[in-house]
């Protein structure tokens, strides 16, 4: 009798069960697998208006690394120390790890850039043009720790960063080769279905990708990829193809994150005043103290 029962227990739990999922399930008869899809902004489009950022190390080093004392760094006694003019920053100037956004871990150099990549590192505080406030180029305006805002009406799409008042015109229809080389390039996009993509050229081959000294020539041609995944995120990729530095095209891919605070609004960071002293004080009458 009580073995009855305690089948008849079991029985009930798994109609039950099976009751349940039935219930949840889509009339379909099929489990929700189907992709995101997003708001519509005006002409039919997926709606990517709005503030993005990154939560990510990539602007340390775009590939994989461990945690080290800086970014620039001398040999001690026991192993490498931050270099004399980082010193006193401290853990503020160390530099967190990071898996990475490369794909495949590592970036296709050939041997005469990787050399040069190395010098770039070696000599970080001299060259990353980070640090003296110059436009931050594609794809790297987009993962530097600032936000950035992505306007979007049925006709233009423009895109404005917060590091250095950088900013992006998406040229809907192709005008033809930028007229001259500049930092942030000329961009130009397409709906492929739910991604916009957008294809920047035109670049002065001065930024970096990093502060790792990762960078490119006047030859890079980026597609960056805009995906909607959520009502918060977006999937962004980069392919990178530049036939004077790399062996083949390679590919950047991150999330961005929505900022949903309230108040999410774009600060100003425009920096080239706050360089003025590191770039010209030399030259003042009377020069500050080192």
């Amino acid at each position: 009798m009580r073995n009855a029962v305690r089948a008849a227990v079991v029985v009930g739990l798994a109609v039950g069960i099976g009751a349940l999922v039935v219930t949840l399930m889509p009339a379909g008869g099929q489990a929700q697998t189907g992709a995101y899809r997003a708001p519509r902004a005006p002409g039919g489009h997926p709606d990517l208006n709005g503030i993005w950022q990154v939560v990510n190390t990539a602007n340390y080093d775009i590939e994989p690394h461990v945690a080290r004392p800086a970014m620039a760094l001398r040999e001690g006694p026991y192993g490498p120390l931050p270099a004399a003019p980082v010193l006193a920053l401290g853990a503020v100037g160390a530099v967190p790890g990071g898996l990475g956004v490369v794909e495949g871990g590592e970036i296709p150099y050939k041997p005469e850039a990787l050399k040069q990549r190395n010098e770039n590192r070696a000599k970080w505080l001299e060259l990353d043009p980070e640090i003296k406030c110059y436009l931050p180029g594609v794809p790297r305006a987009t993962y530097m720790p600032f936000p950035f805002q992505i306007f979007q009406s049925d006709s233009a799409i423009f895109i404005a960063y917060e590091y250095a008042g950088g900013v992006r015109n998406v040229y809907l229809k192709d005008p033809g080769p930028a007229p001259i080389d500049t930092w942030m390039g000329q961009s130009v996009g397409r709906w492929e279905g739910e991604t916009l993509v957008i294809e920047a050229t035109g670049f002065n081959g001065q930024a970096w990708l990093d502060r790792a000294g990762n960078f490119t020539s006047t030859s890079l041609k980026v597609t960056e990829r805009y995906t909607p995944t959520s009502p918060n995120h977006l999937m962004y990729e980069a392919t990178i193809e530049d036939s004077e530095t790399f062996t083949r095209p390679w590919k950047v891919s991150m999330p961005l994150y929505r900022r949903i605070e309230p108040n999410a609004q774009l600060m100003e960071f425009k920096c080239v005043e706050f360089v003025e002293e590191l770039m010209y004080g030399q030259w003042r009458k009377n020069p500050l103290p080192q």
